[in-house]
């Protein structure tokens, strides 16, 4: 298993927000006037990581455990990208949300092996390495069963992907159990659930400041997940600003493989709309 975290940044505190224009109020458009209206949200997500991950031997030699705890997630950050899209026209709507990470470092993973005996004492750990590739992938469609001066919520309903490579080396002093006293480890899971959730947007009075709000839940037959998010955004004249704390939680087990990871922390994004 793998266990990953990531220290929060405290985050950019939305670079002030450059609410120095604040003292105007803009018109807001309205997107519930029956035409097709877009909105693309690029974002940084900066979260704290937390993973098991269980690597099968094979046959029935056991499993192996890795333990990885990364100083800091920019630290063993080596690419991201993350964006939310969306399209709405009247009451209807679609959306999709994307987030890629590539996590590695250098630095002894292997900490317990558990044979067909039960756990196994694991030797000094002359040297290692770890590389997490992670793509997680929300597809859904909705309607908009309320909307107003006050803001509005979505229902909606779709799905989750989850696509998870992980590898993990070792260098041991000495030999263990049925484990190489030198090698490496790896597996990839693609992982699918239906979800369904709400969103939207809470609106203080006539002023630009609104708070946006997400949740879903869902799983399918060995796995479940679940998100949350909520925040504050600033709407401006070319789109929105928003700061929001987001939590993203998954857990699969199936006879061969077993996988909880949950990613908590802030995230920035613009909003651009067309």
């Amino acid at each position: 298993m793998i266990r990953i975290r990531a220290t929060h940044l405290p985050v950019l505190l939305l670079v002030t927000m450059a609410v120095t224009t604040a003292g105007q109020v803009h018109a807001e458009e309205d997107v519930f006037d029956g035409k097709w209206h877009f909105a693309v949200t690029p974002y940084l997500f900066v979260p704290k990581i937390y993973g098991t991950i269980t690597y099968q031997l094979g046959g029935s030699s056991g499993s192996a455990t890795a333990t990885v705890d990364p100083n800091s997630y920019l630290q063993s950050l080596d690419f991201a990208a993350m964006v939310f899209g969306e399209a709405r026209k009247g009451d209807g709507l679609i959306f999709t949300d994307y987030m890629y990470f590539h996590l590695s470092g250098d630095s002894s993973v292997i900490k317990s092996v558990t044979g067909p005996g039960g756990n196994v004492q694991v030797p000094v750990n002359q040297g290692g390495s770890f590389q997490v590739v992670e793509n997680v992938w929300t597809l859904a469609g909705g309607y908009s069963v309320l909307h107003g001066r006050g803001g509005f919520v979505d229902l909606f309903a779709g799905m989750r992907l989850l696509s998870l490579s992980s590898s993990a080396s070792w260098s041991f002093a000495g030999p263990v159990g049925s484990l190489a006293t030198a090698g490496s480890i790896s597996q990839t899971q693609n992982i699918w659930a239906g979800i369904v959730g709400l969103k939207g947007q809470v609106r203080f009075g006539d002023s630009n400041w609104f708070m946006p709000y997400y949740a879903d839940i869902g799983g399918a037959s060995n796995n479940w997940t679940w998100q949350a998010a909520l925040g504050v955004g600033y709407h401006f004249g070319w789109g929105d600003i928003v700061l929001l704390e987001r939590n993203i939680s998954y857990s699969f087990d199936s006879d061969r493989h077993q996988f909880d990871l949950r990613m908590t922390g802030p995230m920035l994004g613009a909003t651009f709309k067309f």
